[in-house]
């Protein structure tokens, strides 16, 4: 389903801003000996970004670059938080975005904070995902305009055999891909550590 365009650009970067509702397909790579590692391609086919993980990393560093191979930034879990922290920090080192989970009744819940690339004013916007983490939307705080939406493409063969995710993410216009893939990223890292917490 489109989404309706933002009043005002939100974005982390240049030149991955959506013209028009796009749908991204986020595909976990499988039996990765890197780590998670994802495929990120638009639901044409046609790829937009890299991220390779770091299974060495304690902070589970995963690089992101464009399909030139250009680093763009990496996402790295923060320690000492009281809530789970992730942030997106460029190759100079620069924080462009933090994403911290909190506690919900129904479902989980995540905030994230930036600085508007396209404004230079501080950004917030809210993930809030259904009680299974299969579908999340992504909520501008200022606006309460739905600015992407998350949705888990469950008990796919693959999904079953390899522990595979594969994620929809549909953006709106004049959001950037980048940001919203760097949160649903978050979002399944998270997922990650209660599975391993469980089982």
């Amino acid at each position: 389903m489109a989404l309706a365009p933002v009043p005002q650009e939100l974005r982390i970067l240049k030149g991955l801003v959506a013209q028009e509702s796009q749908t991204v397909i986020l595909r976990e790579k499988v039996m990765s000996l890197s780590g998670d590692s994802f495929d990120i391609v638009l639901q044409t086919g046609e790829p937009i970004l890299r991220v390779q993980g770091n299974a060495l990393s304690l902070s589970g560093r995963k690089k992101v670059s464009d399909v030139a191979g250009k680093h763009l930034f990496d996402i790295v879990k923060e320690h000492l938080h009281i809530h789970t922290t992730f942030a997106a920090v460029n190759p100079a080192g620069q924080k462009l975005l933090e994403v911290k989970s909190s506690f919900a009744l129904l479902g989980s819940k995540a905030t994230a904070t930036f600085t508007n690339a396209a404004t230079s004013t501080p950004e917030t916007l809210v993930m809030k995902g259904n009680f299974f983490d299969s579908a999340a939307d992504i909520v501008d705080q200022k606006t309460g305009i739905v600015v992407g939406r998350i949705n888990r493409k469950l008990l796919s063969g693959r999904d079953l055999v390899f522990g595979q995710q594969t994620y929809a993410l549909t953006v709106a216009p004049g959001v950037d891909k980048a940001l919203l893939v760097a949160m649903c990223i978050c979002m399944d890292e998270k997922n990650n550590e209660g599975k391993k917490g469980f089982f």
